[in-house]
């Protein structure tokens, strides 16, 4: 489920630039050069080759890593996928039964409960699926794939480090196709950084222990930055004079602003002195939210706008917001039509990233500014009548 976090694309490695194993080729010319540089690194030889004996290329990994049509999907297609009745219920139940458990979070980390709890839900249905496949194998797959290389190399060290300490196996531990491990999926790294024995067996038991999983979670979310106490994300109400071009991501304003200019909670009231960023998922006829500053803290878990918004959008839920107005949002594009209109946008000078179908960050701005130049509601929701007039 989880894409990659931006907290590991930009990590040093120790080895010199001609030490490392190159991406593609024969893999195990790469298995070789990872062992090589693995040694280098100051690993014990004997583990490496254990570590790496069993190691083969996957190509399932491969296949699911280039099969994720899921996050194609508007924002409210894939929220109503992934929230339902029951999975809030059982969230919210469980967030009872292990009440003392996030106590100590709140205390140790000022994580909101929900925000855990709903990633518990997306990524593993509350542990009860965690994924198949060997993580070593999906590490090293991916780290020899030469599509994100340098995501996933630091990752197989950080196994080979688990393995040294009696917390890995390469043969027989699994989870997600991306290398995620346990209950709330966290890599390698993040386990070695962030990994919290809660239960006080002397082990971080991902897999099977939902405090140390929680907990753990809550650690990686405060290494990222997330602000204690603090909310981050609220439905709002929104009038139909506001200057859409204002909204996005990427554009933060202080709340009593956005209150000046008519933007009202749907439920509570507008915490002062914050500062928010509006975002309109489907545009300025569907939902809207004021994000706060930890709503970015999201994207160092999953880099996926849709993603973070419905786990954002759960976690309100969770905690006890009223379900969503989706309003009447513009029909949309589908996988094709954003593809061509990535395309477009490319032609005319914009910085899409790949034209893949998927409405990312990068894409959101550049419709929004074409939006502008047409004179078409700036609200960053590619429609028909967008792709028509480009």
């Amino acid at each position: 489920m989880r894409l990659f976090r931006l907290a590991i694309a930009l990590i040093l490695l120790s080895a010199p630039l001609q030490a490392q194993a190159a991406c593609g080729g024969s893999f195990q010319s790469f298995v070789q050069g990872m062992k090589t540089e693995a040694v280098q690194k100051g690993h014990d030889k004997a583990a490496v080759d254990r570590f790496f004996s069993s190691v083969s290329q996957s190509q399932s990994v491969l296949r699911a890593d280039r099969n994720q049509g899921m996050f194609q999907r508007p924002f409210i297609d894939f929220s109503n996928n992934l929230i339902s009745d029951a999975r809030l219920k059982k969230g919210q139940k469980l967030g009872r039964d292990y009440d003392a458990v996030f106590d100590v979070i709140d205390r140790r980390y000022g994580v909101s409960r929900g925000v855990l709890l709903a990633f518990w839900a997306f990524e593993t249905a509350y542990g009860t699926y965690q994924g198949d496949f060997n993580t070593a194998n999906a590490l090293v797959t991916l780290a020899h794939d030469c599509r994100r290389p340098n995501l996933f190399r630091p990752q197989v060290f950080a196994a080979i480090e688990l393995y040294e300490r009696g917390d890995f196996d390469p043969r027989t531990t699994t989870g997600a196709w991306a290398g995620e491990i346990g209950m709330v999926q966290m890599l390698p790294r993040d386990i070695l950084e962030n990994g919290q024995d809660a239960d006080g067996d002397g082990h971080v038991r991902l897999k099977t222990s939902a405090p140390d999983a929680l907990v753990s979670g809550a650690a990686m979310l405060a290494d990222f930055g997330w602000r204690a106490g603090e909310p981050w994300l609220q439905e709002v109400r929104v009038p139909a004079t506001l200057d859409w071009s204002q909204s996005g991501i990427h554009i933060a304003k202080p709340v009593s602003q956005w209150a000046a200019q008519g933007v009202t909670a749907r439920s509570g009231s507008l915490p002062k002195g914050a500062k928010a960023s509006l975002i309109l998922p489907q545009g300025h006829k569907g939902p809207a939210f004021l994000a706060y500053p930890n709503f970015n803290v999201y994207f160092d878990w999953n880099q996926s706008f849709t993603y973070v918004v419905t786990a954002a959008y759960f976690a309100t839920l969770i905690e006890g917001a009223p379900k969503m107005d989706k309003g009447s949002p513009e029909q949309g594009l589908n996988g094709d039509q954003m593809v061509s209109l990535q395309k477009k946008l490319r032609a005319r000078g914009h910085d899409v990233g790949k034209a893949d179908g998927i409405l990312g960050a990068k894409t959101r701005i550049a419709v929004q500014n074409e939006q502008k130049r047409l004179g078409l509601p700036a609200d960053a929701w590619p429609t028909r009548a967008l792709l028509s007039a480009l």
